[in-house]
């Protein structure tokens, strides 16, 4: 069966801005390729870039390590919890997304996405701001409970960040489920059987690290993407 991959990660570029308050990522040249040509056989050149950014940059996964001391960082992530995931996408057009959006979803073993259009505003002031879509705390007990594997969100953060608490974080890490946030056209896969997958490097000591994720859909049988309807900003 013929399948096509949709990219749901943001672009990282120098200079950029991901979350409010964070360095941005400074992208430069190790090696040029004019100053190769004096190691290599003539005609023979190599460029080598060097970046220095933090850890959450562009579309980014969480792992336990990220909330906890004594949690499983980037080396020891399986591999079963970041790719080949059954994937299921929900519209959410609330800022706070409760449980009752879970209603009825069959999310075990699944990558949850929630696709609120937040990514609409990336790299703008908006996107940043408080009154981002978010995860409530009763809604992340759920996908615990529901056994969900690995949960993501086009937006900011997956927490309310008007307060210093971190529910949907603390919980969701606390039972060892990765988290996926500024994901970027989550719309195209509501209502589309799908398989996901956002896997980092494999890094000792941290716990979170930028990834591409992208979705493996069928071109059998597809829905069309669905434009969402946004709450009040």
């Amino acid at each position: 069966m013929k399948r096509t991959l949709i990219d749901l990660s943001h672009v990282v570029e120098h200079g950029m801005t991901t979350y409010p308050g964070l360095p941005a990522p400074e992208i430069s040249d190790h090696l040029t390729r004019a100053a190769s040509r004096d190691r290599y056989a003539p005609g023979t050149e190599f460029h080598i870039g060097r970046i220095a950014m933090v850890a959450n940059t562009g579309t980014y996964l969480d792992t336990p390590a990220h909330r906890y001391a004594d949690g499983f960082d980037l080396a020891d992530l399986p591999l079963t919890a970041v790719a080949d995931l059954t994937g299921v996408a929900i519209a959410a057009t609330e800022q706070a997304i409760g449980p009752e959006l879970l209603s009825g979803i069959d999310v075990e073993g699944a990558a949850v996405l929630f696709a609120t259009g937040w990514d609409r505003h990336w790299r703008t002031d908006r996107y940043g701001g408080l009154r981002h879509p978010f995860l409530t705390a009763a809604a992340a007990t759920r996908l615990v409970e529901a056994g969900a594997t690995l949960v993501g969100i086009d937006s900011v953060n997956i927490d309310d960040t008007r307060g210093d608490e971190r529910p949907a974080h603390s919980t969701l890490l606390a039972a060892g489920i990765p988290i996926v946030e500024h994901l970027t056209g989550l719309e195209q896969l509501v209502g589309r059987a799908f398989r996901f997958f956002a896997v980092p490097v494999k890094v000792r000591g941290m716990g979170t690290f930028p990834v591409r994720a992208f979705a493996a859909c069928s071109l059998q049988g597809g829905t069309p993407a669905r434009t969402l309807s946004h709450p009040t900003e």
